[in-house]
């Protein structure tokens, strides 16, 4: 199951120990990339388009709680 995103107006928030800054998350993208390699061989990405990308899981850094985010409001945001 997918996580939901945070926009413009809500943040992440841990349901069990309220961290709202440090999380591990895990995605899977397709992405399209213009990849120049320099004379030496070396790549180096010069443009990325995201086509789709799906939050697979969120981790908490504090308590290692797995997909146990909501999403809150931010502080200031206008809704």
């Amino acid at each position: 199951m997918p996580v939901p995103r945070p926009n413009e107006g809500t943040r992440w928030r841990c349901t069990m120990c309220g961290n709202l800054t440090r999380f591990d998350v895990t995605r899977s993208s397709k992405v399209v990339e213009y990849v120049h390699l320099d004379l030496a061989g070396e790549p180096k990405v010069e443009e990325r388009e995201v086509l789709s990308e799906t939050i697979e899981s969120v981790r908490c850094r504090w308590c290692n709680a797995v997909d146990q985010v909501e999403l809150v409001d931010r502080p200031g945001a206008q809704v």
